[in-house]
């Protein structure tokens, strides 16, 4: 019998098998992964939210981690408290950090409630307040994970970024941006204002805790303005919780 392998039937069937074969193969290579992509984003959140409560290995210019050997010890040194808050009510839950934001989000938008993870953590006799909140920048998603104190002062922040542009809206990461949080007031006169990425910022030197206002970085101006979005949007769900505290 003739082997003809030049007919278009053979090309097609080849072609369909080897996308079967091929589907297979990165499907069983992503289930093989997972375990070990969902524990690398473990060790990523707890690695942003120790940096954000100045548990980091900072040197005098560039944002530093602690190890991804150290992470899990320290977090469960420093992390005292996990908070979910959900429509008034707050619960403990071991795992709130690991919390999806962006899917919160999405179900704020279908009418659901959202549930808004809070971390409480304490270092050097302070007490911390962490939340993860979440944005968009000039290309795509920003986030970040902001400590503050009873009183919604910011005691430290790691932002990051999906695609922003580097040397402009990539800038955010770097050590320069996220320090001029520290020390900034989200309220004013009792009332949620947030911080402003503030081009022609009248204070570049930062010195006014007070005004609500960083300075912003220089070519990267929707970048800095989805960061003062997002803390205004997502921080500000949290006001309720941090006025039980007083």
């Amino acid at each position: 019998m003739e082997n003809r392998t030049d007919k278009n039937s053979y090309t097609i069937i080849f072609a369909i098998g080897m996308v079967l074969l091929v589907g297979a193969l990165l499907a069983f290579t992503a289930s093989s992964l997972k375990p070990n992509i969902g524990e690398n984003k473990r060790l990523e959140k707890q690695q942003n939210i120790l940096y954000a409560m100045g548990v980091n290995e900072n040197d005098e210019s560039s944002a530093n981690f602690v190890s991804t050997t150290d992470a899990p010890a320290l977090f469960k040194k420093y992390i005292k408290k996990q908070l979910i808050i959900e429509s008034g009510k707050v619960t403990e839950d071991n795992e709130a950090y690991l919390i999806d934001v962006k899917k919160e989000q999405t179900r704020a938008k279908s009418g659901k409630a959202r549930r808004l993870p809070l971390l409480v953590g304490e270092k050097d006799g302070k007490t911390f307040y962490i939340a993860p909140i979440r944005g968009k920048g000039l290309w795509d998603a920003i986030w970040a994970y902001v400590a503050m104190d009873k009183n919604m002062v910011v005691q430290g922040a790691y932002f990051d970024h999906k695609g922003e542009t580097p040397g402009l809206g990539a800038n955010i990461t770097q050590r320069f941006f996220m320090d001029d949080f520290i020390g900034e007031h989200l309220m004013s006169n009792g009332k949620f204002k947030g911080i402003d990425v503030a081009k022609g910022n009248a204070d570049p030197k930062n010195t006014d805790k007070t005004d609500n206002e960083v300075d912003a970085i220089a070519g990267a101006t929707i970048t800095g303005n989805g960061v003062s979005a997002m803390i205004k949007s997502d921080l500000k769900l949290y006001v309720s919780y941090f006025e039980t505290l007083k």
